[in-house]
């Protein structure tokens, strides 16, 4: 009986490896099917494929992943993008993007999610937002400028990134999140491989314009409302006006 919640506990990490798994596969099949098959002409299934290996996802399920998404063979995949705007608590922004098979299905849970914080719910906000392109990526040299290798990449911004913001910065690196216009989110990409950074996210995003005034006990509240988004199976991304 004593060691029952052991087996409970690794349970539970096999479910979350699962559904992180699953959320990895999910988003190779979204860059191949908008961005192509070859991760040499598409920045964001290079990042995607190399974040899979990192996280020891079976070369073959990538392979699979990545014809599904672009088309190709008998497995085709047939996702569609859906975009929802609301509000967390304490009316901090929030975009939820979803890649489902079953939109029907779909759309309904994530409403119900929405009305779950008793302060949020559902409501447009896109005019609280930037949409922009977002390459994060790491360099080995701690003391390299940002602001320099942001300009001649071709982005519009650049921010410092931490471990602690992306696990998949190392602490030793400089990292660094560039802000880009969505049409140029390639461009940087490919230009930052080239001179000695390792890309680790390419993607099209949301940013806040503005961020509301929290108290620790608030923003404890909004994470945890947040959280329940990212734990859906056919959620992509969340954005929110939060820090």
């Amino acid at each position: 009986m004593g060691r029952q919640w052991l087996q409970s506990k690794r349970e539970v990490a096999s479910l979350k490896k699962s559904q992180a798994t699953g959320k990895l596969v999910k988003e190779i099949m979204v860059a191949a099917k908008m961005g192509g098959a070859d991760p040499a002409l598409n920045a964001r299934l290079h990042a995607a494929v190399e974040k899979a290996r990192k996280e020891s996802v079976n070369r073959e399920v990538i392979e699979r992943a990545i014809k599904k998404g672009a088309g190709i063979g008998q497995e085709k995949v047939v996702m569609e993008h859906v975009t929802f705007e609301g509000y967390a608590p304490h009316k901090v922004g929030v975009i939820v993007e979803v890649f489902t098979d079953n939109p029907n299905r779909t759309a309904p849970e994530i409403r119900i999610l929405f009305r779950k914080g008793q302060l949020g719910g559902a409501g447009s906000n896109r005019f609280l937002f930037d949409p922009v392109g977002l390459v994060e990526a790491h360099h080995p040299d701690a003391t390299i400028d940002r602001e320099t290798a942001a300009i001649e990449a071709g982005a519009n911004e650049v921010e410092p990134l931490t471990h602690e913001q992306n696990d998949d910065i190392p602490r030793e690196a400089a990292g660094a999140r560039f802000i880009t216009d969505r049409t140029a989110v390639h461009a940087v990409s490919v230009w930052l491989s080239k001179n000695g950074w390792t890309v680790v996210t390419s993607e099209l995003g949301f940013l806040p314009k503005s961020y509301p005034e929290l108290t620790d006990a608030q923003r404890a509240e909004v994470g945890e409302f947040l959280q329940s988004f990212e734990e859906h199976d056919d959620v992509h991304r969340v954005w929110a006006a939060v820090k």
